[in-house]
């Protein structure tokens, strides 16, 4: 049998040159709709993807010859892990891709927050020079709680160490992982300290809307959001109703609860009356889903994944 592999997703030319320089055969699928993958997925052994089509049972029904599905990127949420475990399917990702540039991001976002950036530039653009309402905090010394200790939360980390922070982390599926950048501690724990979160999990049920009305109201100290991971991890109505409170002391957002599940487009934000509110906010960052989004990152995510799927030695 041919060592077949559709690619679903447009993705970094590495991936398909790689893959047959090592004896893999390729084939196109990037114009595919969701039912020519299932008709023509019968011979392949794997699937190369993004976030354009959700690999659920059917699609993997479809094709019993398939040995992996390998997502260039991070999260999962896109394939059904559970099904292909029992399938014996090899689900590959590729966070060490992008790890650098999510942990720059959250770096700038937070900056940006912490200094009133954007709100002091559309001022000066429009000829308003206001220094005091535009006074800043610094970020050192300040305590950094991050949610979510993997290849995002502790590239993060890493790059906060040089602000002579207090970062501490949570991960509920990982102990003794305390290192140089940070001290893992208790949810309970973090909740009590942060004056700054950072979230760098998953999306999976137990995380969705994991940031609401409860969680916020739970926090001891008014903090500071950033959400480089996934949009539904936080609910924005309960987003808004904080910021306007003063619980939560600004927000900066790189995902959105309301993105089609590509990735690549939202639902009609101006029709949501909690994305205007957000909109309107000066203490409120956003960016379109770009924290993992940078030349560089999309050169390392082709060329960690790769060499993944080479190393199944199939």
């Amino acid at each position: 049998m041919h060592k077949t592999v559709i690619i679903i997703d447009e993705v970094h030319t590495i991936i398909p040159d790689s893959l047959t320089e090592s004896g893999f055969s390729i084939i196109d699928g990037t114009k595919w709709n969701r039912t020519e993958i299932i008709a023509r997925v019968k011979n392949a052994i794997g699937l190369v993807i993004r976030s354009r089509i959700k690999i659920d049972k059917e699609i993997l029904d479809s094709g019993p010859n398939l040995k992996f599905i390998a997502r260039v990127g991070a999260g999962m949420e896109s394939i059904d892990t559970d099904y292909c475990n029992t399938k014996g399917v090899t689900c590959l990702n590729s966070p060490e891709g992008n790890r650098d540039a999510v942990g720059e991001h959250a770096i700038g976002m937070l900056l940006n927050l912490l200094n009133n950036l954007n709100c002091a530039d559309k001022q000066v653009k429009s000829g308003k020079w206001n220094r005091e309402s535009n006074r800043g905090f610094e970020l050192s010394y300040k305590t950094i709680g991050i949610i979510g200790y993997g290849n995002m939360g502790s590239s993060f980390a890493k790059k906060l160490s040089v602000f002579v922070c207090n970062v501490i982390s949570y991960d509920k599926y990982k102990t003794n992982y305390s290192d140089n950048y940070t001290k893992e501690v208790s949810l309970k724990e973090l909740m009590n300290q942060a004056d700054v979160i950072s979230l760098h999990v998953p999306l999976t049920e137990e995380t969705k809307f994991m940031i609401n009305q409860d969680f916020i109201k739970n926090m001891s100290k008014s903090f500071y959001l950033i959400n480089t991971a996934r949009g539904p991890v936080v609910n924005t109505s309960s987003l808004v109703k904080a910021i306007e409170s003063g619980k939560i002391l600004g927000a900066a957002l790189d995902v959105l609860e309301y993105e089609e599940t590509s990735f690549e487009a939202t639902k009609n934000l101006l029709d949501i009356d909690d994305f205007k509110s957000l909109s309107n906010f000066d203490n409120v960052i956003l960016s379109p889903h770009i924290a993992g989004w940078t030349y560089e990152s999309k050169i390392k995510l082709a060329e960690v994944l790769v060499n993944k799927i080479i190393n199944l030695k199939l």
